[in-house]
């Protein structure tokens, strides 16, 4: 497991983990992401932290009942509006895979005026940057969030936000690059 040499966190070596440690991180490798990539080698030093982090991240990243390409959307979103630079990192190629255009993830990268090809990004866009600029999404936004997906897609996205955004406050605060990370996406 490698660790980024300005990481805040004090270097860890799998082979001293506590139970606690070990059971995180079993349940991590074993899972649907299995790598340690973004912000686990940092959570991994509050094991119970980590354990209902990894948790809640597996759901928001797999299970919020919105397609691969809108979740990823609302993640690049997060990172740009965060600046972090793992989480654009990892999840930018991600992204262009799941089908976001790659032209339209430079524009939220830089923060230029987005142009949308299909509604359900521009949707996704508005609601996220409405709750990040205001702290509130307007009526209308949320009128339209759940007519097209319903109340519980809705709710798990404010939720795939919320968890993307720990996880970027995570990687900030604590210094942390992605895995093979020899560039920055956005200016320090």
């Amino acid at each position: 497991m490698t660790q980024n040499p300005t990481s805040r966190f004090p270097a860890f070596d799998a082979a001293q983990a506590s139970p606690e440690q070990k059971a995180v991180l079993d349940e991590i490798l074993s899972g649907p992401r299995g790598n340690l990539n973004g912000p686990f080698l940092g959570w991994i030093h509050s094991p119970e932290l980590a354990q209902h982090a990894q948790r809640l991240g597996a759901f928001c990243r797999y299970q919020t009942g919105l397609s691969l390409r809108l979740s990823e959307l609302a993640i690049l979103v997060t990172a740009a509006r965060w600046q972090a630079q793992a989480e654009w990192y990892i999840h930018y190629p991600i992204a262009l895979e799941a089908g976001v255009p790659e032209a339209l993830a430079e524009q939220i990268r830089t923060g230029a005026t987005p142009q949308f090809d299909e509604p359900d990004d521009a949707l996704i866009y508005a609601f996220t940057t409405e709750l990040y600029d205001s702290k509130r999404v307007s009526d209308a936004t949320y009128a339209r969030a759940v007519e097209r997906f319903g109340h519980e897609t809705t709710i798990n996205l404010v939720g795939l936000l919320g968890y993307y955004a720990l996880v970027a406050m995570t990687l900030n605060v604590f210094g942390m690059r992605a895995e093979g990370q020899t560039t920055l996406p956005f200016a320090e």
